[in-house]
């Protein structure tokens, strides 16, 4: 039998085997790699590109490399640049990126990017070159206004979602959902609550009137409460609905018109909004509550009984998001009502502890898991934590797939025993076999990473702050963790050797990011010489030019190494030196 039997079969049939695939990961890129025959059937069939780092291949080579893609995802600063650790001018332009793909991809239907700097010439850009597009999608970007959505508008006539999370939007035209023609009613998700300007109510009122199809709208703060109403009642057929403002001196008729038009909205299963501490118009949505799914309330100032009321009455609750406001008493209802939900996030409301404590402690973490068998991500933000409760929730719920526990204070220790907090988050990734996600906060030493490295086998995801007693800590990870993809650190006692001796560690992951930490410039340099795919580049805002004359053992203040197929970039700004 000859050994190449798969080309008995015509190429149709592969593209058609190819299609069960995932559009992206690890499976389709081995496919691609098995022969010459595969490699060119995934360059023709691949309809979905997804680039984790705008940095790690060139814009025209990933073009050139498939020629049939319709929708692309790119992403571009490092995540500590949702905490400001990474300097604004860094880089992240999309420019070259959209450049690329207009050329390359004219029938292109979705474009996703996230923290990438995109100006008003590339939403131009891309209003004029995709006839097609579907989909257009933006999260934690920065660079354009109103005017670039105004090109959008007036553009992209099949447009079905238009979401704007967490973006800096500047505003200089006021009527851009005009721009949208009349004949425009393709939406199905439009998302505008990042936005800080004005918004035209009229216009919008008429745009929700004629998209009879669309399914998620998400206000932002402008919108006056006496016009939501309206909007809600045009639109019967919303499933997931963000909120403008809502609070404020309670008139009748307005509590009677909301009343009114949430019961109207019988799909409705996902609900978010910026609604004040004394929320009178609070029960106008209890109509909806038992048939939610997602809750989200983390710009809410609700505080019990208010929150209580309403969580409580959320019994199909699979997602949750909320203020600490919730407290103990709060995520203990949410234990008893709850027992649909499988994710929860507790944000703080005054992370510097300038205000009134908030009784939210480890209690209310290990209720949740006690009450919610179907839980498995969690981002739980508290000021104190006990090894107890770590071991007892990693004996409640072994199915976590995503943990992240940020205790406010750096290096706190187990409260009750002023133990490091090695044991209970030992628990954790020993108890959590699929983990994939993990932070980690508290006083901890070398022992927990030891853990970490023999036990995580599953772990993409690690971030560590203020942690560790040596190097040991980092060597535990990178010389386990088999399948790790992006490490972040900050503030942690490691340094050159444990990078340098798990140099080939580093071409296995995404991204490594070190922020003040005990890595110097002779060991970078060593690294980047060694691993030559290997982009290695040192950031200091305090320098501006002038690196190579520094000597070997200058500390490195902040460290970002990744993977590339495209060298090192051009667009480096003073403040950054790739080695």
């Amino acid at each position: 039998m000859a050994t190449n039997w798969w080309s008995m079969f015509p190429d149709e049939v592969w593209e058609h085997v190819f299609s069960f695939l995932p559009p992206t990961g690890a499976d389709r890129n081995a496919v691609s790699a098995s022969c010459r025959s595969w490699y060119r059937l995934d360059r023709r069939s691949r309809r979905r590109l997804f680039v984790g780092n705008c940095y790690s291949v060139a814009p025209a080579e990933a073009a050139r490399r498939f020629t049939a893609v319709r929708e692309v995802e790119i992403k571009g600063k490092p995540h500590f640049a949702d905490f400001n650790l990474v300097p604004r001018e860094w880089g992240g332009a999309a420019d070259a990126w959209v450049a690329a793909v207009a050329e390359a991809w004219p029938e292109l239907e979705e474009i996703r990017l996230k923290r990438m700097v995109v100006d008003d010439d590339c939403l131009e850009v891309i209003g004029r070159s995709f006839r097609n597009l579907k989909v257009l999608g933006f999260v934690s970007c920065e660079g354009f206004s109103t005017s670039g959505l105004a090109a959008i508008a007036r553009n992209c006539r099949n447009l079905r979602v238009l979401d704007l999370q967490e973006t800096e939007v500047e505003d200089t035209c006021g009527h851009w959902l005009s721009c949208f023609p009349e004949s425009f009613t393709s939406l199905v998700s439009l998302n505008i609550a990042c936005l800080e300007g004005e918004v035209n109510v009229s216009v919008l009122e008429r745009l929700v009137s004629r998209c009879t199809n669309l399914k998620t709208l998400k206000l932002n703060h402008a919108v006056p409460l006496d016009r939501l109403a309206g909007i809600i009642r045009r639109a019967p057929q919303l499933v997931d609905l963000g909120t403008s403002r809502f609070g404020g001196e309670q008139r009748t008729e307005l509590y009677t018109k909301l009343d009114s038009a949430f019961s109207g909205c019988k799909e409705l299963k996902s609900l978010s909004g910026i609604w004040e501490a004394v929320p009178s118009y609070l029960p106008t949505i209890y109509s909806v509550c038992d048939r939610l799914t997602s809750l989200n309330l983390s710009y809410a100032t609700l505080q019990n009984p208010e929150i209580l009321n309403l969580v409580s009455r959320c019994k199909n609750l699979q997602r949750l998001w909320v203020m600490d406001f919730i407290e103990d008493i709060g995520l203990e209802a949410v234990a008893t009502s709850c027992k649909l939900l499988q994710e929860l996030r507790v944000f703080p409301s005054d992370p510097y502890g300038a205000a009134q404590p908030i009784a939210l402690t480890e209690r209310g973490l290990v209720s949740v898991s006690a009450g919610c068998p179907m839980l498995h991500s969690v981002l739980y933000f508290c000021r104190q934590m006990t090894n107890e409760a770590l071991l007892t929730v990693a004996r409640n719920r072994p199915n976590l797939t995503r943990f992240r526990l940020c205790i406010i204070d750096p290096r706190t220790p187990d409260y009750v025993t002023h133990q490091p907090l090695d044991v209970g988050f030992s628990a954790i990734v020993e108890s959590c076999k699929d983990l994939r996600r993990l932070s980690l906060s508290g006083l901890l030493t070398d022992r927990v990473f030891k853990s970490i490295g023999s036990s995580a086998d599953c772990l993409e995801m690690l971030s560590v702050a203020f942690a560790g007693d040596s190097d040991a800590g980092l060597h535990y990870i990178l010389s386990g963790c088999k399948s790790l993809r992006k490490l972040e650190i900050r503030d942690c006692p490691f340094g050159d050797k444990a990078l340098l001796a798990n140099a080939e560690k580093l071409e296995t992951m995404r991204s490594l990011w070190m922020s003040s930490c005990y890595v110097s410039l002779g060991a970078c340099r060593i690294l980047a010489k060694r691993m030559p795919r290997l982009n290695v580049e040192v950031i200091d805002e305090r320098r501006r030019g002038k690196w190579e004359s520094l000597p070997d053992d200058c500390p490195v203040e902040k460290l970002y190494i990744y993977r590339t197929v495209a060298g090192p970039r051009s667009d480096t700004p003073p403040c950054v030196w790739t080695l």
